[in-house]
């Protein structure tokens, strides 16, 4: 049952996100930073893509995916068409993962440990969700603030 939920809501937010993307008005407003906003919807498009090929696709559906954080923060000006390619291939990693996720692997422990404490399956994929729609309200601010 919580795959299921997790599902629609990932699937919901990242099909948000693409929507997010597609209303800029300048392709070149994605990237830009202004004062104390010093994450652009670009970079923060990436990380979560990243974040979620790593944590969901890489660990838990072996997908090989191999994350370099360094460049989710450095790449800059992809345009907008891969954006949106590459989120509805995170679309179908998550969705296929996720339905291959029983109710007794979300007990299980998260491997490997991200936080200080252990914690299951089933609370860090709670997490990467709010983490995700963390990320969307910022995307959505950003575009109304610097897409001018």
């Amino acid at each position: 049952m919580l795959t299921k939920t997790l599902i629609k809501i990932f699937t919901r937010d990242l099909e948000k996100i693409k929507e997010e993307i597609s209303l800029y008005k300048d392709e070149k407003n994605l990237w830009k930073i202004d004062g104390l906003v010093t994450n652009s919807s670009g970079t923060l498009v990436l990380h979560l893509l990243a974040n979620l090929n790593h944590f969901i696709g890489a660990i838990l559906g072996d997908s090989g995916y191999v994350r370099d954080r360094d460049l989710e923060f450095s790449l800059r000006d992809i345009p907008k068409s891969e954006l949106l390619s590459e989120l509805n291939k995170t679309i179908r990693i998550v969705e296929n993962t996720l339905n291959k996720i029983t109710p007794n692997m979300l007990q299980k422990d998260y491997k490997p440990q991200v936080f200080k404490d252990p914690m299951t399956i089933g609370y860090f994929l709670v997490h990467l969700a709010s983490h995700l729609a963390y990320h969307l309200g910022q995307i959505n601010y950003h575009r109304r603030l610097l897409d001018k």
